[in-house]
């Protein structure tokens, strides 16, 4: 009997359909190939963006076309109180009481401190006390004058009628006694002046014991608490010279140095606009107030002081203000002023020689040569060069070249 034969179709192998583990790895190598490409075309991408600067920019401003607008002439100050004082004692002593606090209103003459008084006080009532023996005195004096005086008239009238009565030396002794009762009367008198001066002295050594304020105004700052030893000028130690600071409010100014190069643009009475470090985005009505009649040589300036129009409680003593000039009506009336060109001071450079500031145009830089004034408030004028309008490169290329591309921050 024949063995069946086996049937060895099942194991013929297919080799034209790839296995199941070739066609995993084929699908992972595909996969790192696209995120290798997608990798390398972010990082040329990133060069590329890289290699582009981001840059600030700044615009050439036109001023001085009117009345109202800005005559280009900026400078920085603090705000200051035109009436203000450091409140001390007229005599050294110890502090007692204190009655105000920072911000406390006062008014003028309010008894705002008062040193410790109990010895003055003591003298003022000691001085009265001899005030009132030396009056007393004085009548007594007074009493004894008149009665000298009638023996006298008296004695006269006597030896008138009988001149056996009284004899001329007893009518000479009785005047040399009314004599010498008016002479201690006189000195009476003057005793009695000295001591109610005494009195006057007393009491006003104990009124200098009250600390008044000098005038309506704000308490800016204690200088002194109570228990410490206050004088009239600091002495050393534990001596205090002021004891509050204070201000009148509503005298409240900016002062600002203006380039000596500008100051022909500013007049008395000419509007300005206020703006404040602590609130950029407020401004105030200002008008100057006086042009100091002397210049700072050294820092090459005119100090101009700016009254504040429009009253506000944010505005403090010492905080930092800019200060815009405006034209005024009355320029306006004149001539037509002449336009000017104002350039942030940044964006002026030295180059070889030369005063150049960089266009920023069609993303990339020009260098453009200008005559420029010297700075005002962080403002340059360019007196020839840029007509207004322009972009011009602030900061963020180190080195800047003609041509060069550049982006500027913010935009689309």
């Amino acid at each position: 009997m024949t063995a069946p034969v086996p049937d060895l179709s099942k194991l013929t192998i297919n080799r034209d359909v790839p296995s199941r583990r070739v066609r995993r790895a084929f699908r992972t190598t595909v996969a790192i190939a696209v995120g290798a490409v997608v990798l390398v075309v972010a990082v040329l991408w990133a060069v590329r963006r890289g290699g582009v600067p981001v840059v600030q920019v700044a615009t050439a401003t036109v001023v001085g076309a009117g009345a109202g607008t800005s005559t280009g002439v900026v400078a920085n100050g603090y705000v200051v109180a035109r009436t203000q004082a450091s409140v001390s004692a007229k005599i050294p002593g110890r502090l007692a009481y204190l009655g105000v606090s920072e911000g406390s209103h006062v008014d003028a003459g309010q008894v705002i401190a008062r040193l410790e008084n109990a010895d003055y006080a003591a003298a003022v009532t000691q001085a009265e006390a001899v005030l009132g023996a030396e009056r007393a005195t004085l009548r007594e004096t007074q009493a004894d004058r008149d009665e000298l005086r009638l023996e006298a008239t008296r004695a006269h009238d006597v030896r008138t009628r009988n001149p056996q009565l009284i004899s001329q030396q007893d009518a000479d002794i009785a005047d040399s006694k009314a004599a010498q009762a008016d002479a201690r009367v006189a000195a009476e008198q003057a005793r009695v002046q000295a001591a109610q001066a005494a009195v006057e002295v007393a009491h006003a050594t104990l009124e200098n014991t009250l600390i008044r304020a000098p005038f309506t105004g704000t308490v800016l700052r204690k200088d002194a608490e109570v228990g410490e030893v206050v004088a009239p000028s600091v002495g050393g130690g534990l001596t205090r010279g002021a004891v509050v600071t204070m201000a009148d409010m509503a005298t409240l100014e900016v002062e600002v140095d203006v380039n000596e190069a500008y100051i022909a643009q500013v007049q008395l009475g000419e509007p300005a606009r206020i703006t404040l470090d602590a609130y950029p985005d407020a401004s105030f009505r200002g008008a100057v107030r006086l042009v100091v009649p002397t210049a700072d040589r050294q820092k090459a300036t005119v100090q101009v002081k700016v009254s504040i129009l429009e009253r506000d409680a944010r505005i403090l003593p010492e905080m930092g203000a800019r200060v815009e000039f405006l034209e005024s009506a009355r320029r306006g009336a004149g001539p037509a002023p002449r336009p000017r060109v104002v350039v942030p001071g940044d964006a002026v450079h030295s180059d070889g020689g030369e005063t150049v500031v960089w266009l920023v145009q069609g993303g990339r830089l020009e260098r453009r040569v200008i005559d420029a004034g010297p700075v005002s408030g962080g403002l340059r004028e360019v007196r020839s060069g840029l007509v207004g309008g322009e972009r011009l490169l602030l900061s963020g290329v180190e080195h800047p070249a003609p041509g060069m591309h550049v982006t500027v921050a913010g935009a689309p």
